[in-house]
């Protein structure tokens, strides 16, 4: 379990377990993909140690993968096929591929983010949905650590994403947040339209697991806040993108 903390700091950490925020995050890609996972090509791009391969086996045997960590490929391969070692800016994947791309909680950790989500969209089948999940700029915590005299410090901490960038970046450099703006103009001038857009809270099963009452007293007031303005606050962004089908 250390080894998968052990670079936190540059790429995050994958999804280590399967508890009910992640099925949560399953049964949303079901339906932002629609039929298109039903037998589709699928590509999780950012996979980690392969969690949601393994689950989105369930729908169709053609689930690709790739990460940027060999050990974390290499974890992966003993539970799913079909996975490789690369970048999400070069994708080892010929024109209009796939029918459903996921990236998951990956593009805030790259270096060309830009350079990504055209990536994206150019393996992406014409009709195809690129499913987007990444850290919301407004969320209270910054979730992925932070940096303080030179030194690493992982784990939530409050209010840093509410400071000007200059301030932020010098915190967090490691990571990015988006607003709702900032991530969608990643994909200005690619041939995709917006599905929908809209901030998700999480699980909190950690909190649930300790203090069972509590925990589903928490995830229950946040999930209500995401049919209310006060979504804007959640955690990740879920965008979902289609790319436009080609005349003639």
């Amino acid at each position: 379990m250390a080894g998968d903390f052990a670079k936190a700091d540059e790429r995050g950490v994958p999804s280590l377990v399967w508890r009910a925020g992640q099925e949560r995050r399953l049964e949303m890609i079901r339906r932002s993909a629609g039929t298109r996972l039903d037998g589709g090509q699928v590509l999780v791009d950012g996979c980690g140690i392969g969690m949601y391969n393994r689950a989105l086996l369930k729908f169709t045997p053609h689930v690709f993968g790739l990460d940027v960590e060999a050990d974390r490929v290499r974890q992966a391969a003993i539970r799913v096929p079909n996975l490789v070692v690369s970048v999400g800016e070069y994708l080892p994947y010929r024109d209009a591929q796939f029918d459903v791309i996921l990236s998951h909680e990956v593009i805030e950790h790259v270096q060309d983010d830009r350079l990504y989500a055209a990536e994206m969209i150019r393996v992406l089948k014409p009709g195809g949905r690129a499913i987007i999940f990444c850290p919301n700029r407004w969320y209270p915590f910054e979730t992925h650590g932070h940096y303080w005299r030179g030194e690493y410090h992982f784990g939530n901490t409050p209010l840093i994403n509410y400071l000007p960038n200059i301030w932020r970046n010098k915190f967090a450099p490691h990571v990015r947040a988006y607003t709702a703006r900032g991530l969608r103009r990643l994909f200005d001038g690619l041939p995709v339209r917006v599905i929908s857009h809209r901030q998700i809270y999480p699980g909190y099963d950690n909190v649930v697991r300790r203090a069972p009452k509590l925990g589903t007293f928490v995830r229950r007031t946040t999930y209500f806040l995401e049919r209310t303005p006060l979504q804007k606050l959640g955690l990740s962004h879920w965008l979902v993108l289609e790319k436009r089908k080609i005349d003639g």
